[in-house]
């Protein structure tokens, strides 16, 4: 009888091993590999956006700059001549620009107006618009050419001709807090200090300004 316990054990151990052998031979199906956001692949507009802002979009500013302009002695398709080279036209402006740019990647695109009151001097008032085209670099610089139509008022003068208009160019830059060193305290949208040169016509104005823009 002692005999039976150990054939029935036996006989068990037999059944039992194949089972076994066969769990051993196929792995537990491995659970799905966790998603990270760090893994995903960074979208084009980021990729290709230097400032880290969106690649395409539309990018609106207002912004208020302050300078001065002179323009030259010599007669000119617009008509200023501002006498001898000792009495040239000239005055200290503050402007106001309201305009939009087009991103475009690495690059952009965009238009804007402008309006400038004289401060002091013989300027009384300007407006215009222009057309803006340049590079985006760093974390919100941009580096800039523009072109468009500018019209200037002059306060009264002697031989009562006061109002004159001609094609504007100019080049410019724009750097956001990163780039001046403040640690993107306005993050990338927000203020950013713009500095331009322009001229009235073929070269008959030297105008300087710096300010202030807001991006929103």
């Amino acid at each position: 009888m002692r005999k039976f316990p150990l054939v029935l054990a036996a006989a068990a151990t037999f059944v039992a091993a194949p089972a076994f052998a066969q769990d051993a031979s196929y792995p537990a199906t491995p659970a799905p590999a966790e998603t990270s956001t760090d893994m995903q692949t960074a979208s084009p507009d980021t990729a290709t956006a230097p400032d880290g802002t969106r690649a395409f979009g539309i990018d609106p500013y207002v912004g208020i700059m302050g300078g001065w302009e002179q323009f030259d002695s010599e007669p000119n398709p617009a008509g200023i001549a501002g006498g001898t080279r000792g009495n040239k036209l000239n005055g200290s402006l503050v402007q106001g620009v309201a305009g939009f740019n087009v991103p475009l990647g690495p690059v952009f695109v965009g238009a804007e107006g402008n309006v400038a009151k004289g401060i002091s001097g013989d300027i009384d008032w300007e407006y215009g618009a222009a057309g803006r085209f340049g590079l985006r670099a760093g974390e919100s610089g941009l580096f800039y050419g523009k072109v468009g139509y500018q019209w200037v008022n002059f306060a009264k003068r002697a031989d009562k001709t006061r109002d004159f208009d001609d094609i504007t160019y100019g080049v410019g830059f724009e750097v956001g807090p990163k780039d001046i060193g403040l640690q993107g305290l306005t993050g990338n949208a927000g203020f950013r200090l713009r500095g331009e040169v322009s001229t009235f016509g073929s070269a008959h104005s030297f105008r300087p300004m710096l300010g202030i823009v807001t991006h929103f």
